[in-house]
């Protein structure tokens, strides 16, 4: 084998038209057909008991999914009821203040104490003039007194408690008592929301993607029960190479060609990533290991767009760059 010689005007034109292939704005981004995803998780860990959709099928806003288990939740909510109860009978109770009844009580309570009172007293006083002369002794008189220091102190409770009914209920254990019921209501509304939760519906219109349990399947909870594919249009995930990174911009109209299409599509870059990153692995080509890429998205135009599934591989290629003046 004898070594090829090239002269040197024939370099410099090779050299030339590598550039301007390079220049010519035809490199192929590629990428892969995504639609946007919205994941319905398990907010509790129940039993499934049915399904109402099939993985394919298109789903409008509000349209039911599936149907958890609801018994334990409802009875968490019965119970929660019934603490609502107490705790509005406990307000009413406080707000309302002693029934007469239990005031009439007290009274009565009071004048029997005050009338033992009066009779200890005067029993005192008899002791003690017989003691002073000499006709009882210390001990008697000291019964005597200790039997009308306790009636007096027991017709005082007895005044307090009164007042204590007659005054009413204190305005801090009536804000305690709101404050109590105010708790005991958010509970109930809380198990009342997740036991909506547990009727699963789409919070928007699109197309069931992947139903990954069965009937009698019990998820933990945050385990993903329904995948949603939304959004008008499906679009492309590609990565831009940063040494062409300064010539794409947002709203730039490229060319996408989908594998086992034909036809190309036609698509607007939407967003470009400002961090950059390695190229992935299903993009590398040659020594593209090294690249520096930026991610983008492109939303695909046209009626045919969206009848794509998502995940199909595809590249995308830009417009010929027109000279700069």
């Amino acid at each position: 084998m004898y070594p090829v010689s090239f002269s040197r005007p024939l370099l410099a034109g090779l050299l030339m038209v590598s550039l301007a292939a390079c220049d010519s704005g035809g490199e192929q981004l590629l990428g892969t057909l995504e639609w946007d995803r919205v994941g319905l998780p398990a907010e509790a860990s129940e039993t499934i008991l049915a399904w109402k959709v099939a993985e394919g099928d298109q789903v409008t806003e509000g349209q039911a999914l599936l149907e958890l288990d609801p018994r334990r939740q409802d009875a968490r909510i019965a119970q929660a009821r019934g603490e609502v109860d107490q705790a509005a009978a406990r307000l009413a109770e406080l707000s309302n203040g002693a029934r007469s009844e239990t005031i009439d009580s007290a009274r009565a309570t009071l004048a029997r104490n005050r009338a033992e009172l009066t009779d200890a007293g005067r029993n005192f006083t008899r002791i003690a003039e017989l003691y002073q002369r000499k006709q009882v002794a210390i001990a008697e008189l000291d019964r005597a007194r200790a039997a009308r220091d306790q009636a007096s102190a027991a017709t005082r409770s007895a005044e307090a408690q009164l007042r204590e009914l007659t005054n009413g209920t204190r305005s801090e254990q009536i804000e305690q008592a709101a404050a109590a019921l105010d708790a005991a209501r958010g509970n109930l509304a809380q198990l009342q929301v997740g036991r909506e939760h547990l009727s699963l519906r789409a919070p928007r219109a699109g197309v069931v993607d992947a139903l990954p349990f069965k009937v009698g399947d019990q998820p933990p909870a945050g385990a993903e029960l329904v995948s949603l594919l939304v959004g008008e249009q499906p679009y492309a995930r590609v990565f831009i190479p940063a040494s062409i990174r300064a010539q794409v911009q947002v709203g730039d109209v490229m060319s996408i060609h989908v594998q086992g299409i034909e036809q190309p599509f036609q698509a607007k870059v939407r967003s470009i990533r400002s961090e950059a990153a390695f190229t992935p692995y299903y993009a590398l080509t040659g020594d593209d290991a090294s690249r520096l890429v930026y991610r983008a998205e492109l939303v695909l135009q046209g009626e045919a767009a969206r009848k794509l599934p998502a995940g199909l591989p595809l590249h995308a290629e830009r417009a010929a760059a027109e000279p700069q003046q």
